[in-house]
């Protein structure tokens, strides 16, 4: 045993945050190893940053398995197989279902682009901004069973650029790159 933590990465998008975690650890802002990248989307754009990265992946689709806990064993196999001790979405579009919250308990987090419990699920900043809200954020919270209801870990406001979301996004991709590597440390370091 190293001492060092192991974990995954789920994401089913491009990655920013998957990239974002990783340059944490190579410039030793984060003490953990990545050692499984899992995505629902085999083409997914974090495939290739995780394969780029050398890191192993694990991309199916779920539609391939007779059931939902089938998929999820089957991805259960390999993060034990690796000694995986922390599960890490970012920007995974998947409800977590029994077998993985059982299995890790209170080691699975989640990043959201809101400030729970406002906004949660999908398209949270296009909610936001339909609301005309001034002010979202985001937040870093452990998995439960519902969508984004968890406990929370982190969050941090940031202002709406009215009228404008890619600049919104901007903003908050940016906060999401330092607030998710940051509670991850304090997690990893417990």
């Amino acid at each position: 045993m190293t001492g060092i933590t192991k974990f995954a990465v789920f994401a089913s998008g491009s990655g920013t945050n998957f990239q974002a975690i990783y340059d944490a650890v190579q410039e030793g802002n984060l003490v953990g190893e990545a050692v499984l990248v899992v995505s629902d989307k085999p083409d997914a754009l974090v495939v290739e940053r995780a394969k780029k990265a050398g890191i192993e992946t694990l991309a199916m689709k779920p539609t391939g398995f007779p059931s939902k806990a089938e998929y999820e064993q089957a991805i259960l196999e390999k993060l034990n197989e690796l000694d995986v001790e922390w599960i890490v979405l970012a920007g995974y579009m998947r409800l977590i279902g029994d077998v993985l919250l059982a299995a890790f308990p209170n080691r699975i987090i989640n990043i959201h682009p809101s400030l729970l419990p406002a906004f949660p699920g999908k398209n949270a900043i296009g909610q936001a901004m339909e609301h005309g809200v001034k002010v979202t954020g985001v937040t870093v919270h452990y998995v439960d069973a519902g969508m984004d209801t968890g406990p929370i870990i982190a969050q941090q406001a940031v202002g709406v650029v009215e009228g404008n979301r890619e600049q919104t996004e901007d903003r908050i991709h940016a906060v999401e790159h330092s607030l998710y590597t940051t509670a991850l440390q304090q997690l990893f370091s417990r």
